[in-house]
């Protein structure tokens, strides 16, 4: 990232006159001296690329396919449908999911682990061979994971900064162009304001660090369903983590056309007994962005946190039933995967019957993000909620 000094000189001398005792006095005032008066101005090499990255992922009626559960997390996916969970079982699902025909219709880029970036299908071609021919872009989860805040109320923060900058390079040189980072804020642990400022920091640092090496990243500081607070004690945290983190954005020379942002829906807490009707939701999300985030950014892909199926759907359409700045749509994960998996139950020929389920969840929030969508016909167990109390990554 570069800064160019620009120099601005103020130079201008009046003469006044005045007149005393009945004499005429000339008075002369200089100005002061030329002042230097320097202006960061960024000059990155990838700027264009990033911007132009970042909008093709916010194109209409297009979200993102978030794959990028770690290994461990896969495993607990895997044996949820009584897989083992090795690398052929994850390379196998992982196949699935990126050979869906037409699945570029409704997605303009996945989330890959570290794992699959790198992984080839069992016919030979790279896993980012077959997202590039599907006309969607590769990313790259590239945090290393929540771990606890020394000195915080039982708080998180999230490592992966000592060497992002090569790995970044690398994942670039693999084929990636976007990058994701995750981190929390816990509601009923506070939050703490240096959870708060340590969650905004790192998701700055991050992404100016990907940003010099050509990866838009996508900033996610997830607000945890966990708790039995209202929505507006929601609306009152996320406000502040976000407030915080454009601060810091900004201090870091963060390109703001060339970012994602992959913000939680401001919603009750899981276990608080008054719920929220989509409109409800829509009406404080959007709220909360037009107060915090700058027109600037290209797309919101929201998260889906553990909501049902359904329920993330209705959400994002709702959203998109009035006019905003930006590109509002989805980055979900379970929201795409669970009947996918149920549906596959790892039996080879299933393939096709849980490809097929896939499309079905993604054109549904297609459709979302076009202001189209009707829960009408919707399967039972879609509707199923899959918030898990203190889940972990």
């Amino acid at each position: 990232m570069a800064a160019v000094g620009m120099t601005m000189s103020l130079r201008s001398s009046t003469t006044l006159k005045g007149e005393f005792c009945g004499a005429a006095v000339r008075q002369s005032v200089a100005a002061p001296k030329a002042a230097n008066v320097a202006f960061a101005v960024r000059a990155g090499q990838y700027d264009d690329e990033l911007v132009k990255t970042a909008n093709t992922i916010a194109t209409k009626g297009k979200g993102i396919l978030a794959m990028d559960e770690s290994n461990a997390t896969c495993g607990k996916r895997l044996e949820s449908i009584g897989l083992e969970n090795t690398e052929a079982n994850r390379q196998a699902y992982r196949q699935l999911l990126v050979t869906t025909p037409d699945l570029g219709d409704y997605i303009s880029g996945a989330i890959l682990f570290e794992e699959t970036l790198y992984q080839s299908t069992t016919d030979g071609r790279t896993m980012v061979d077959c997202l590039n021919a599907n006309g969607i872009l590769p990313g790259i989860k590239v945090d290393k994971g929540l771990v606890p805040l020394t000195g915080s109320n039982n708080e998180s923060w999230c490592q992966g900064l000592d060497g992002l900058a090569s790995r970044t390079a690398a994942y670039y040189k693999q084929g990636a162009r976007f990058a994701k980072w995750r981190t929390v804020v816990s509601i009923p642990n506070g939050p703490s304001e240096l959870a708060v400022t340590e969650a905004a920091w790192g998701l700055a640092r991050y992404a100016s660090i990907c940003q010099d090496n050509g990866l838009s990243p996508i900033v996610e500081p997830e607000i945890l369903l966990d708790g039995e607070h209202g929505i507006d004690r929601t609306l009152e945290v996320a406000s502040k983590v976000w407030s915080k983190v454009f601060y810091f954005l900004a201090e870091n020379n963060v390109l703001f056309e060339g970012i994602l942002l992959k913000p939680s829906m401001v919603t009750p807490g899981a276990e608080c007994k008054d719920r929220a009707t989509p409109e409800q939701v829509a009406e404080y999300t959007l709220n909360m962005l037009k107060r915090r985030v700058p027109p600037a950014v290209p797309g919101i892909m929201f998260l889906s946190g553990g909501q049902s199926e359904v329920e993330a759907t209705l959400n994002l359409n709702a959203m998109n039933q009035s006019p905003n700045p930006w590109h509002v749509s989805f980055s979900y994960a379970r929201a795409l995967q669970n009947s996918v998996l149920k549906t596959w139950k790892g039996q080879p020929e299933n393939v096709e019957a849980a490809q097929k389920a896939l499309l079905v969840r993604a054109k549904a929030n297609s459709l979302a993000q076009l202001g189209k969508y009707s829960a009408e016909g919707e399967a039972e167990e879609a509707k199923q909620g899959m918030f898990v109390k203190g889940y972990t990554y």
